[in-house]
């Protein structure tokens, strides 16, 4: 999968606009340096995604709109909290991706089981929404690297591409998943391969490196949905059939653990990093 590197790529590469957001030397962004740690989180946080979101919608009864609703406010409130924030903080970071994927598996179970939308649809629907925030982004700003997440207004594109991408990565497992039969194993396999083509990519060709991340991240969010329904899932229905509380408390536990051991630095942003060379 792409991970950073220091060697003048940093996801930029080829987004580098002359109006690019200039900031002081040594600006950090607000998002985590990308690294394969970076990676192994990002999976159990869209894995804890599915199966909290699964808990609150199905085991509580609360139902997929409420569900949406209760994960709304969770959402805002960490983005208006990251926003505030003067620098990266992993463990908020790592809560608002969370709150992401939550709100993603409820919005595109409630679109596909309640209001009657196809995955496919759902999917489809998206996968434009989530182009068209990117380009907005970009036209606004000159450069959708995660790299350039240093102000405010580029943290909004970012939490509403975020959002996009989690919410399209929950309707393409399910799609993959249920739709096409493949079952959840199968399915995780499917965008497990995805991920490997992606990293190949990333290593032995010249494709954007911005390009290839927010690739890989779409791909991580069915990979983990797939995963969290192998776990939570009855037997009848090809899952291992775990407790959704379980799960999830495992999940939680293994990610804060990470995020302790693991390095958690923040992105240099590219602007500063000209200025200061």
């Amino acid at each position: 999968m792409p991970v950073n590197r220091d060697d003048g790529g940093h996801f930029a590469r080829d987004d580098k606009d002359s109006h690019m957001t200039k900031l002081p030397a040594g600006t950090l962004s607000k998002v985590p340096e990308v690294t394969l740690g970076f990676w192994v989180i990002k999976v159990l946080a869209t894995t804890l995604g599915e199966t909290g979101g699964d808990a609150v919608t199905m085991s509580m009864n609360l139902g997929y709109a409420i569900g949406s609703f209760i994960f709304i406010g969770i959402f805002a409130a960490a983005v208006v909290a990251q926003i505030s924030a003067k620098a990266f903080h992993p463990f908020l970071y790592w809560v608002t991706i969370v709150a992401t994927t939550t709100l993603g598996t409820t919005m595109a179970d409630f679109a596909d089981r309640s209001l009657g939308i196809s995955y496919f649809g759902g999917s489809s629907i998206l996968f434009a929404a989530l182009i068209a925030s990117l380009a907005v982004w970009r036209w606004s700003e000159g450069s959708i690297s995660v790299n350039t997440v240093a102000t405010p207004r580029v943290e909004m594109f970012y939490w509403v591409a975020i959002l996009f991408s989690q919410t399209l990565g929950t309707a393409l497992g399910d799609w993959m998943a249920d739709t096409n039969g493949l079952g959840y194993e199968g399915g995780a396999v499917v965008f497990a391969a995805g991920l490997a083509v992606v990293a190949s990519a990333y290593f032995y060709t010249k494709i954007s490196h911005t390009l290839l991340f927010w690739a890989a991240f779409i791909l991580t969010r069915p990979l983990g949905a797939t995963l969290g329904d192998l776990l939570d899932k009855p037997h009848a229905h090809g899952g291992l059939e775990i407790s959704r509380y379980v799960a999830s408390g495992i999940l939680a536990a293994i990610i804060v653990a990470l995020i302790l051991i693991l390095p958690q630095r923040a992105g240099v942003h590219p602007g500063a990093r000209e200025q200061k060379g």
